[in-house]
């Protein structure tokens, strides 16, 4: 049988290994996918240290897969071999729970994740339920598309159903892998854009990106910058500080929100006070399905956005993955089998 190269987590804590296995042959419902790129996710640190409740070890890490069909089971309707796919987190829904039945297919209680609840896009070729593909278009090179399927969707499926509309004053609360695209997605739908971050050498990139405002939170009290602005109708927080996201709320404008989507476990305080008075909230934002995808994908040809990306080839995925988790890489690290 043929074979293919893959990185996997045999352990817990022990990092990744470059190991060979059979390919796979795709089953009722599934696809094999030939894989192109596949973006190297914070999220995939769920694998790594099999921190994710019933992960299997061993496991292929990757949930921002791009490639092309090469075996397709005979049940599936639509799509073909040849077809260029991606793969995000939504990596199936079970289709019977409330959730699906509901047609919140995200939101599933038995939702599967690609690197988490089967093999995922660190390797050569794939295997994926047919209802987790996500159509990628052709404008779309692999290795930036593919970050797009988890950080881009996050940020774009986010900001379109926030409540925020054109001209309103967006705030986009970091910019790394997520928020440097959370600003430009922001910028294009017509928002009033502000970036806010570390340091004033982030300043320029922040104007670069599509911002027309700047805050320095090491300089410049964030709420207080954001109230003199007019209030924020929404804060996107992509960070993973939640003191940074307590920080903020207080530059929330009348019936503004303060939308997480940066995962963190460390709660975020507000007084109740500071909700009451002028209908503030605190909401979350969990990623999107597979159309989700495609509209982002599609927008983002549309609309020019792109990430900002480093390339490494499969036989360097543990450095890809430890520059990931150094934080120094921008701002999207990308595996090329």
């Amino acid at each position: 049988m043929a074979r293919m190269k893959v990185a996997q987590v045999a352990r817990a804590n022990a990092g990744l290994e470059l190991v060979e296995r059979d390919i796979p042959v795709p089953g009722a419902g599934q696809v094999r996918i030939k894989v192109q790129a596949c973006g190297v996710c914070h999220s995939d640190m769920f694998t790594v240290t099999g921190a994710f409740p019933g992960l299997q070890l061993p496991r292929v890490p990757g949930h921002e897969v791009v490639g092309v069909i090469d075996a397709v089971a005979a049940d599936v309707p639509d799509w073909k071999q040849g077809m260029r796919v991606g793969v995000g987190w939504h990596g199936g829904h079970c289709g019977h729970c409330s959730s699906c039945r509901r047609g919140d297919f995200i939101t599933c209680r038995f939702g599967q994740i690609p690197g988490i609840s089967y093999d995922g896009g660190y390797a050569e070729y794939m295997i994926a339920p047919f209802e987790a593909l996500a159509s990628v278009p052709v404008e779309l090179q692999a290795a930036e598309a593919a970050p797009l399927l988890c950080a881009g969707i996050t940020t774009f499926n986010a900001l379109r159903h926030s409540g925020a509309g054109a001209g309103d004053l967006v705030a986009i609360l970091g910019i790394g892998g997520l928020g440097h695209l959370g600003v430009q997605f922001a910028n294009r739908m017509g928002f009033r854009t502000v970036a806010i971050a570390r340091g004033a050498d982030k300043g320029p990139l922040a104007t670069k990106l599509g911002a027309c405002a700047y805050i320095d939170s090491t300089a410049q009290d964030v709420a207080t910058e954001l109230t003199r602005l007019g209030g924020a109708r929404v804060i996107l927080a992509t960070v993973t500080d939640a003191k940074s996201m307590t920080s903020a709320i207080g530059g929330l404008g009348i019936d503004g929100k303060l939308l997480v989507v940066g995962a963190s476990g460390e709660p975020i305080e507000v007084p109740p006070l500071m909700l009451i008075g002028a209908r503030r909230s605190v909401a979350g934002w969990p990623s999107g399905t597979s159309i989700d995808s495609e509209d982002t994908l599609n927008f983002s040809v549309q609309a020019q956005v792109r990430p900002m990306i480093e390339t490494f080839p499969l036989a360097r995925a543990p450095e890809a993955y430890a520059r990931m988790m150094s934080g120094k890489a921008r701002f999207r690290v990308v595996i090329e089998p």
